[in-house]
């Protein structure tokens, strides 16, 4: 089953989805300890991951993923750098990763919400699902680099 809602409820967790991986490719250079940097190369890949997947079903709907624009991205990128130069401790980027997971758990959870009953896909409705175990965990494992 595919329609309009399917595509939107796609293209929206796919920006997540992408906004997570950037985030986390835009603080790695900033992390000093090799534990945190391995925790973090850990979830930019299954970032990636579910970007590929979700990106495939924006594929098969016949359309092209979109990322973020680029002030929203510019904009999350300057406040990461601020609070990464204000406070450059593995610590503190540990709590931006948390608050930045919490956010997709959030943003992907409404989604869910607003899309499930609507003509979505069960792969689709099963990758937001994910997307969501996945930064809740997220948040988990983060805790110890407080």
């Amino acid at each position: 089953m595919s329609g309009k809602s399917n595509e939107e409820f796609l293209g929206a967790l796919y920006k997540n989805v992408k906004m997570g991986s950037d985030s986390i490719i835009h603080l790695m250079s900033k992390v000093r300890g090799d534990a945190l940097r391995e925790e973090m190369t850990a979830e930019l890949n299954r970032y990636e991951g579910l970007a590929k997947e979700i990106g495939e079903l924006i594929y098969d709907e016949g359309e092209q993923p979109k990322e973020e624009n680029i002030l929203t991205k510019l904009s999350a990128k300057m406040g990461m750098s601020f609070g990464a130069m204000m406070d450059p401790s593995d610590s503190h980027i540990a709590q931006m990763m948390i608050e930045g997971a919490t956010m997709g758990v959030t943003e992907n959870t409404k989604l869910l919400r607003e899309y499930e009953n609507r003509d979505c896909s069960q792969k689709a409705i099963s990758l937001a699902k994910q997307s969501i175990r996945f930064m809740e965990d997220s948040v988990e494992r983060m805790k110890k680099y407080l």
